[in-house]
């Protein structure tokens, strides 16, 4: 399979469903190989074997992100098979429980941020040395709109959200000057996803984008010439 991703090499985080797994095909099926890591090793098996089906190319690393050494043992295994790494695609998150400010959960709480945030950075510092070996690596954040704009009883998700954004353009403003890597963030909307039903249990999927729809989105801007430190919205 050739494309316009040919001969690159992918790292999707949450990749075993959703907007992950979407765009780990999307990827593969414009020719990078994919490594896929979630937490589930048959729900990443699943979607290997499609992308395989589809004539794709694929690896997967099942680990939970949260564990201590999970990051350096993901970083480790990467950099002992291959030299660079080009796309760095950001999506594991955790939603929480909708809640009021004053009754956070604070175990929960943590869980929510050392997963939407520490780990995040984590992935970050442990890749930013394949990504600069890259040509021109690109590191595709996928936040919530709740990020920017608080909502009541978001607060827990919507502030890990608030800090991963800023995470990531600090980091597109430090290595924007001085490599090629360039950083977007983005905000899928709307999407039928099982974190979405969670959150919205009487909404109708059939009236929301599939997951499909952002990872066409995420797969244009890693086509494009995309200034770096881009925030895009996926509507529709």
């Amino acid at each position: 399979m050739t494309g316009l991703l040919d001969g690159r090499l992918a790292l999707v985080t949450g990749a075993s469903r959703g907007i992950g797994a979407a765009t780990a095909e999307a990827l593969a099926g414009a020719g990078a190989h994919v490594v896929l890591t979630a937490r589930t090793a048959t729900e990443l098996e699943a979607i290997e074997d499609r992308i395989h089906a589809s004539g794709g190319s694929a690896t997967i690393a099942p680990l939970d992100l949260t564990e201590s050494d999970s990051v350096a043992r993901l970083a480790s295994a990467i950099a002992g098979r291959w030299d660079k790494l080009d796309i760095l695609v950001l999506n594991a998150a955790m939603l929480g429980t909708l809640g009021a400010v004053a009754q956070i959960d604070g175990k929960e709480y943590n869980r929510i941020l050392t997963l939407n945030v520490l780990a995040q950075q984590a992935m970050i510092a442990a890749f930013d040395g394949l990504m600069r070996r890259s040509d021109g690596a690109r590191l595709i954040a996928v936040t919530s709109s709740v990020g920017q704009a608080p909502r009541a009883y978001w607060g827990g998700y919507g502030s890990s959200k608030a800090a991963l954004e800023n995470l990531v353009l600090s980091y597109s403003q430090e290595v924007g000057n001085i490599t090629s890597i360039r950083a977007a963030i983005v905000d899928p909307g709307a999407t039928a996803t099982q974190m979405r039903a969670r959150a919205f249990p009487g909404e109708d999927p059939a009236t929301l984008k599939p997951p499909a729809a952002v990872a066409d989105a995420i797969l244009d801007l890693l086509e494009s010439d995309f200034e770096n430190g881009r925030l895009i919205a996926v509507n529709g």
